[in-house]
């Protein structure tokens, strides 16, 4: 057996690199937050190569003092903690104490510093983790931390970085994260001596949106400003209509610090269901302000990820604030605005030169009347409107005044006017969110109405499958699904919901049980139900195409008036299109 040695420090820091100093952009993190802990009003980045040459972070803050240099680039040296308690009580960003040790023992490190009450500037240098001697030279109050040649005695590791625009890429995503959680402090990019960024202090987070992500989607974005007890969280979510097809848009900030946080996000999945197309995700700009021994900082190399003392009530907080935003905003999707001038049309369309074209004619919705029972499509029942009664929780929402009758076009859009716009209307994703509605109503009331199968179905599945479904038979259940065991890998299926009686039995159940056997899937009932009714309201609902009676137009319109949740489809797409005449005046250039 080998003898147990200690390690020499060089090695112990070279491990310590390996978490904290992956590629440029973690020294960029490091080096910035330092500047921030500092006290600095203004912080500059300079890159070189992507940051593979050179990063350089110049800022004006306290600066460091020449007796002090030294052990600023010694493992496990830092002036932001002193005991143990203090780890639970974290006010700063860099608290570790081994950036600059690390960073220096894997490339040429120049440290270079001057205190407000110093004459002059004092410097060091670190090569590949052999500390130099520390030397006067001039320089203006704060410090400039310079690192060049990274992993230059570590060629294996200089391999796996990726390209110069790859690596100034994720060098760009620090920058932009850290100027998004301290709008106060004036931060600037350079790259080859090519200025990408400059960015005054404001006091607006939506100015440095604007900067980053464009004034357009800047513009759109809704206010959040929610506080509980001790727990606080302001900024900006987007309009459903602005949406992502990742979560890197999603910009979670605690004490001035970009998260990532899988509670917080699912939080924020589960205020857009409904309001979102499968695949696509929020976009969001929250700060999160709450003590500092509520939240436990020190669980990752570089706390990206934290630990919440009550993070139950933080989700419901989250998700609370913004359904309750919803609630005061109009939903209904809006006409694309024109295309900038000289910039090329999408695609053009020819309108007919008759005054009044076949497909907007009342008459032809009359005429079609008689092939309705024809047309082949599920049974729909569309209750009776009734007029609208107050909620307490409803607030002032925009009011588009009330439509007139509706018109069919193209046999699967409904048209109607209101006072000051013209309303056009999915059939199909409108009849589906008003049944999913009534279909969740019911299903909170009590269980969903099963058919029992005049002869049970034995349907084979992979053990895996059998196993989950026999499992959560009850919560199956109350979906209106029964089934039993038949021994092996066979389950038999007794019965299930009426509307999806014609539906392939084999894939609905493995459907089913893929979402059951997901790790969340034992405490997560409410979104294996939603998506069963998204399942039926979809199969029962009106289809595109289908040719309506004017009786049950008007049925349809007027009960989309009585839901809180007609503006978007189960699955996220909108049912309705609000054209005002302010966006027709400008379409045809009348404004």
């Amino acid at each position: 057996m080998t003898e147990i040695k200690q390690l020499p420090p060089h090695v112990v820091n070279k491990i310590a690199a390996g978490e904290v100093v992956e590629r440029p952009a973690s020294m960029v993190k490091e080096l910035i937050e330092n500047a921030i802990d500092s006290g600095a009003t203004r912080i500059d980045l300079i890159l070189r190569e992507g940051g593979t040459a050179e990063v350089r972070v110049v800022d004006n803050g306290a600066g460091i003092a020449p007796d002090q240099l030294a052990m600023a680039v010694t493992s496990h040296a830092t002036s932001k903690i002193e005991s143990d308690d203090d780890l639970f009580d974290v006010t700063t960003l860099g608290f570790r104490g081994e950036a600059l040790a690390s960073i220096g023992s894997v490339a040429h490190l120049r440290i270079r510093s001057r205190t407000a009450e110093s004459d002059a500037g004092n410097e060091l240098r670190v090569d590949g983790g052999t500390i130099g001697e520390v030397t006067p030279v001039a320089a203006a109050t704060g410090t400039t931390v310079a690192v060049s040649d990274l992993f230059f005695n570590t060629p294996v590791r200089r391999k796996f970085l990726r390209t110069i625009r790859t690596e100034l890429g994720h060098c760009t995503e620090i920058f932009t994260r850290l100027a998004l959680a301290h709008p106060h402090i004036h931060f600037s990019l350079t790259h080859e001596e090519r200025l990408l960024h400059d960015l005054p202090p404001v006091t607006d987070l939506r100015e440095r949106i604007a900067h980053f992500f464009g004034r357009p989607l800047a513009d759109k974005l809704l206010e959040i400003d929610s506080r509980e007890g001790e727990i606080e969280i302001t900024g900006y979510v987007a309009h459903p209509q602005e949406s992502r097809p990742n979560t890197k848009m999603q910009y979670l900030l605690l004490g001035g610090r970009f998260i990532r946080d899988r509670s917080l996000q699912h939080a924020l999945g589960e205020a857009y269901r409904g309001l979102l197309l499968r695949g696509r995700y929020p976009i969001c700009f929250l700060t999160l302000r709450m003590p500092a021994d509520q939240v436990d900082v020190n669980v990752h190399p570089t706390k990206l990820e934290v630990r919440f003392r009550n993070a139950q009530q933080l989700y419901r907080q989250l998700l609370s604030a913004i359904r309750n935003r919803f609630l005061e905003e109009n939903l209904n999707a809006t006409l694309a605005p024109l295309q900038p001038e000289g910039a090329p049309a999408e695609r053009t369309v020819r309108l007919p030169l008759s005054p009044n074209p076949p497909a907007l004619q009342p008459e032809a919705a009359h005429s079609a009347a008689s092939n309705f029972s024809s047309t082949p499509r599920p049974h729909i029942e569309i209750q009776p409107s009734t007029s609208p009664t107050a909620i307490s929780t409803e607030v002032d929402r925009p009011s588009y005044g009330e439509p007139i009758p509706a018109i069919q076009v193209m046999h699967r859009y409904l048209i109607a006017e209101s006072d000051n716009a013209v309303i056009v209307m999915d059939q199909h994703a409108l009849h589906e969110s008003i049944l999913y509605e009534k279909l969740r109503k019911k299903v909170l009331a009590g269980p969903i109405d099963r058919q029992p199968l005049l002869v049970p179905e034995p349907i084979d599945l992979a053990a895996e499958e059998a196993s989950v479904l026999i499992e959560r038979r009850e919560t199956l259940l109350t979906l209106g699904i029964e089934i039993e065991p038949f021994g092996g890998e066979t389950v038999l299926l007794t019965a299930l919901p009426a509307l999806l009686a014609n539906e392939n039995r084999g894939d609905l159940l493995r459907s089913l049980a893929t979402q059951l056997a997901q790790p969340e899937g034992q405490a997560n009932r409410r979104d294996l139900i939603d998506d069963l009714l998204h399942m039926i309201s979809c199969k029962a609902a009106i289809k595109a195409g289908d040719v309506l009676a004017p009786a049950e137009i008007q049925d349809l319109v007027a009960q989309r008036a009585d839901s809180d949740v007609a503006h978007h489809c189960p699955h996220g797409r909108p049912t309705t299109l609000v054209l005002t005449r302010e966006d027709l005046d400008r379409q045809f250039l009348r404004t």
